[in-house]
């Protein structure tokens, strides 16, 4: 029987969080749900997206910005998340910590007792553009920008770097730490 009750993957864009995330569902031996940051932006309502100073706004050259009514969400996104775990669901999230140790302790702040297991998903940036390109559907320099910026003063139980690692392997590593 597992211990962990949260896994938090954090990673810059393309890194490769997601595909891990699938992998993670289907080697772990209990069911776990997934969340990712991607749900929660796709769930706010069009005014919030791309609108600066009050949600969450993605330039041209991948520079993301994000807003006071944002913040608001993601707060209460993370606790309805960590109320799932302390009902006993297992629970993978899949973040990008833009603000760095300020995203981890507000994740810290809403997991408060509950075992989680930190995982820092790296991934050569140059790497991380060229998978950037190949989805298509993020502003180029996104994943560069990211790659390094996300785990600058973030603590890790695990690091997994994605750049030479299939995501079934990397699932693999960290279920061991399960």
């Amino acid at each position: 029987m597992s211990t962990t009750q949260v896994i938090v993957l954090n990673g810059g864009s393309s890194s490769g969080k997601s595909g891990i995330v699938r992998c993670l569902q289907s080697v772990l031996p209990d069911p776990w749900l997934a969340f990712g940051v991607d749900t929660l932006v796709d769930a706010m309502p069009p005014s919030l997206r791309d609108a600066g100073a009050d949600g969450i706004a993605f330039s041209p050259d991948g520079e993301v910005a994000v807003g006071e009514q944002f913040r608001t969400l993601d707060a209460a996104w993370a606790d309805g998340i960590a109320a799932m775990a302390r009902a006993g669901a297992r629970i993978v999230v899949d973040d990008v910590f833009l603000g760095g140790p300020a995203s981890q302790q507000r994740w810290r702040q809403a997991l408060d007792g509950l075992r989680v297991l930190w995982v820092g998903v790296r991934c050569d940036p140059a790497v991380a553009a060229a998978r950037e390109i190949a989805r298509g559907d993020r502003p180029s320099g996104m994943a560069a920008a990211q790659a390094e910026a996300v785990h600058r003063g973030v603590a890790y139980d695990l690091e997994i770097d994605t750049t030479h690692t299939e995501p079934l392997d990397c699932a693999r590593a960290i279920a061991a730490r399960v």
